[in-house]
């Protein structure tokens, strides 16, 4: 038999990395990524933890190589875990990493699990150290408890690295001293501008923090020296001599970075958008439940490669300015 081909879309990028959700529900209410009293999806048309698993079968056999679980939060789904374990039995066997990113809250219950289950990193947002500036960003005050989190993380041997959203007036002050939180703890740590994605109840013009502005800042404190490393994501990276650590910078804005996507997103009901700023979708949840998945699988990878775009437009340059899709984050997968 033919071994099934690489998902290689029409700008000649090959995909192999897949950010799968697991839930669009989450334990937090960050102002910038969704409303105070945001609407989740009924569970009825989320796919079940079998249906992710063989889901991430099929990508596997056509090519991917890493696999981030997300959200929502993807801690909050019970029974977790089992999919974490069952991916893990593929790694070394056509998987070469099995990744997560979370928001901290429930780690602290779930980090030796996903050490033994072969995840060997996460990334973990967390946009201030200051327990108020928590409570009011996230409407939840749950600081400490990310905190622990973090630090069980840790103790269990994951490698990881801090990802904050870089906002006006909010963090903005305390970016340098967050940099050097984390690099002293030993964790790197990625910078993020925040995207437009869905409608808040705030402008997001409002706290727009561009991300070259920022490192000419922190190149007036540290010496930044570019750094040739990749988490096979849109990251690039500096080391700064001062701290010992490796910054991130994601510019969505500012510096677009499709020209080397390798990436697809799957939402938690089996949508599968080429591009986080584009509102193509194939419905994959159809194709699986259908009477011939694999030949309509098959057929959904094919479009999908062959209507990927070629870069995405995210735009804040005005006030009160609509979101580049509708969608929110959580629902797409961060």
């Amino acid at each position: 038999m033919t071994a099934p081909s690489p998902l290689i879309d029409r700008f000649a990028r090959r995909i192999t990395y897949l950010r799968l959700s697991v839930t669009d529900r989450c334990d937090l209410r960050c102002a910038y990524c969704m409303p105070e009293r945001m609407e989740f999806l009924p569970k009825a048309e989320v796919l079940t933890l079998e249906e992710l698993h063989r889901l991430s079968l099929h990508f596997i056999a056509r090519g991917v190589r890493k696999i981030r679980l997300t959200g929502g939060e993807p801690l909050v789904r019970r029974d977790m875990i089992d999919l974490v374990r069952a991916l893990g039995r593929k790694l070394g066997d056509g998987l070469d990493e099995l990744t997560m990113t979370t928001n901290g809250t429930r780690l602290a219950e779930f980090a030796d699990d996903l050490a033994v289950a072969g995840v060997k990193r996460i990334n973990v947002s967390l946009d201030t150290l200051d327990r108020q500036a928590f409570a009011k960003l996230s409407r939840r005050d749950m600081l400490p408890q990310v905190l622990e989190g973090i630090a069980a993380a840790k103790a269990a041997g994951l490698k990881v690295k801090i990802n904050a959203v870089a906002l006006k007036d909010i963090n903005e002050a305390e970016l340098p001293s967050l940099i050097e939180w984390a690099h002293g703890a030993g964790h790197d740590m990625t910078l993020i501008e925040v995207m437009p994605l869905g409608e808040i109840e705030g402008d997001r013009f409002d706290h727009y923090l561009p991300l070259d502005a920022v490192r000419r800042d922190l190149e007036k404190r540290w010496t930044l020296t570019d750094s040739t490393a990749s988490s096979g994501g849109p990251a690039r990276y500096v080391d700064i001599a001062e701290t010992g650590g490796r910054l991130g910078f994601i510019t969505p804005l500012t510096s677009n970075f499709c020209a080397g996507c390798n990436r697809v997103r799957v939402t938690a009901t089996g949508q599968l958008y080429m591009c986080l700023g584009g509102e193509g979708r194939v419905d994959l949840r159809a194709a699986l439940r259908s009477d011939d998945p694999d030949g309509a699988l098959s057929e959904c990878f094919a479009r999908a490669m062959g209507e990927k775009q070629e870069r995405h437009s995210f735009v804040i340059d005005k006030p009160g300015g609509a979101p580049a899709v509708s969608r929110h984050m959580s629902t797409t997968g961060g």
